[in-house]
């Protein structure tokens, strides 16, 4: 049986303003081809398949016009979990009907683990493999609060409900697995790992309040032949386990991204064992970063200028005198090119003002966290009684970023 696993999509997402449409697009449509030519049995789509919880409706015209394409193209099955970024109650909403097209959607965890377990028949009804479609498990999910619980007791907490759903959800299927002469079982999740590699810029999100709720390969229990994760950006195996794998988007979500290899990960199963194959996923729009001087950065320009280049760019002076009029002059070189602008920084001047105050920073710059930081700064806050203030105000942003405005 041939499984593909992908995951953070992020359909939506734009990129300092711009929408990336045509990248998403393009990607789906080589993914399409790309099931029906290796003759794929079953595609997992493990998490973040849009960028926001309320989708546009080009968003969604994409994602649902993919699985048709998918459905017709003799591939068996569709699983679909959601990721941090997706809304439960949307990706659910359409579950039966997408069903009639083998598309199984498992937006949110139910009072029934076996709502989760999912059996897949080949052609002439005979049982392939059974997944175990673990949703991205939040945080009112899995663990009950309790009243005067350190940071430590909670990410406990966490670790232990994480492991503890994934162990309910396997007994299940270790109960069909015996029924149907030991098939394999593919586990799925969207979580983030002990040791996972992420890149700045990438958009990843810490899941949970706390760095050490990263939870460790050992929550997946043994009887998965294959782990099929979502909701880090890199490719990458789990603490050195080839059968726990991150897929990695499929674009670059950001300029940290932009020179990483993309991929989708086959995953062959066979009676004498596993193989993994990693396949490369075009570059459907470049992305280039610049940094330097001012001569550096034009001479760079030109350079991708006279390859007919059409890359969006980023750019960063770094130089030593303070040029006020960088903005003219790299729109000047761009001009009747195929390039983009994306972004200048000029690293001299933000020097220069941030030495004097501080409101020249954009919220590009800051995060949710620096924000907090500042004010704290601001009204003077004693060192003592930070900890507990910013534990309790990244537990609002958690329960606000997990909040299914769809829900009903």
């Amino acid at each position: 049986m041939k499984i593909l696993h992908t995951s953070d999509w992020h359909i939506g997402r734009s990129l300092y303003g711009r929408k990336r449409y045509d990248e998403f697009s393009a990607f789906l449509d080589w993914l399409a081809e790309f099931v029906k030519t290796e003759s794929v049995d079953a595609l997992l789509v493990a998490g973040d398949i849009f960028d926001t919880s309320t989708p546009s409706n080009r968003a969604q015209e994409l994602y649902y016009r993919f699985l048709c394409k998918v459905s017709a193209s003799g591939c068996r099955h569709v699983v679909i979990i959601s990721g941090n970024h997706d809304s439960p109650s949307f990706l659910n909403a359409p579950k039966e009907l997408l069903r009639a097209l083998n598309v199984h959607v498992v937006g949110s965890i139910t009072e029934n683990p076996g709502d989760e377990v999912i059996l897949l028949k080949g052609i002439s009804d005979v049982p392939e493999a059974i997944v175990c479609a673990v949703p991205y498990l939040r945080d009112r999910d899995i663990r009950v609060v309790k009243a005067g619980e350190s940071i430590e007791d909670k990410n406990t907490n966490l670790i232990e409900g994480v492991q503890r759903h994934y162990a309910d959800v396997c007994r299940i299927a270790e109960e069909k697995q015996k029924k149907y002469d030991a098939v394999p079982i593919i586990g799925m999740g969207h979580l983030f790992t002990a040791g996972g590699k992420t890149i700045e810029g990438d958009g990843v999100r810490e899941l949970y309040v706390g760095s050490l709720a990263h939870v460790g390969k050992d929550i997946f229990p043994d009887c998965m032949d294959y782990v099929a994760l979502g909701h880090l950006h890199v490719p990458q195996s789990v603490g050195k386990s080839e059968h726990i794998r991150y897929a990695g988007s499929p674009i670059p979500m950001g300029y940290g991204e932009a020179n990483q290899k993309k991929s989708v990960v086959m995953v062959d199963l066979k009676k004498q064992g596993l193989n993994v194959i990693l396949h490369d996923v075009p570059c459907f729009q470049v992305l280039e970063r610049l940094s330097g001087g001012m001569d550096e950065i034009i001479q760079r320009i030109f350079e991708l200028k006279s390859q007919g280049s059409s890359a969006w760019l980023e750019i960063e002076y770094t130089g030593n005198k303070i040029a006020g009029d960088l903005r003219g002059l790299i729109q000047e070189a761009v001009a009747d090119t195929g390039m983009e602008i994306r972004r200048i920084k000029n690293k001299r001047l933000a020097e220069r003002v941030i030495r004097q105050t501080c409101q020249e920073d954009t919220l590009d710059d800051l995060d949710v966290t620096d924000v907090f930081n500042r004010l704290l700064d601001t009204y003077e806050v004693a060192v003592a009684e930070r900890p507990a203030l910013i534990q309790a105000y990244s537990e609002i942003i958690t329960f606000l970023r997990e909040e299914d405005i769809n829900a009903e």
